[in-house]
């Protein structure tokens, strides 16, 4: 319907920390399809990385532009512009590089530790201390 309701963000809180890749590639390839006609395009690919890179911490050396454009040149078969459910499965899963940049640009698990932690970063005194020396 265009919203998400709690029972839907922890079931895909659950399992984006703990599916298997199946699971998580048609996960990701569900949100990456903004408009639901069952492809994703550039755009679409490019607005959600762009989005995920400004919400999670990501440490990336590629650009959001140049991670669509090494998207679309591994696994867009047909050349057509968009990738279908099957090319975005087959292809990320052939892919290494892409299976884990994919799987680290939705790593959740500094969001849980904030959420256990009472919104305080757990890692701040070591982050101190190493800023210290």
């Amino acid at each position: 319907d265009g919203y998400i309701d709690f029972m839907e963000y922890v079931a895909a809180l659950s399992l984006v920390l703990k599916g298997k890749v199946d699971q998580k590639l048609r996960w990701y390839f569900k949100l990456y399809d903004v408009d639901g006609n069952g492809c994703i395009d550039r755009g679409e690919l490019l607005n959600i990385i762009k989005a995920i890179r400004a919400i999670n911490r990501c440490n990336e050396t590629m650009t959001a532009e140049e991670f669509t454009d090494m998207v679309f040149d591994k696994i867009d078969i047909n050349g057509d512009g968009e990738l279908s459910l099957e090319e975005f499965m087959e292809g990320v899963q052939k892919d290494e590089v892409l299976l884990e940049i994919l799987t680290r640009s939705l790593d959740l698990t500094h969001i849980v530790q904030l959420i256990q932690n009472d919104g305080k970063n757990p890692h701040e005194p070591e982050q101190a201390a190493e800023a210290a020396q």
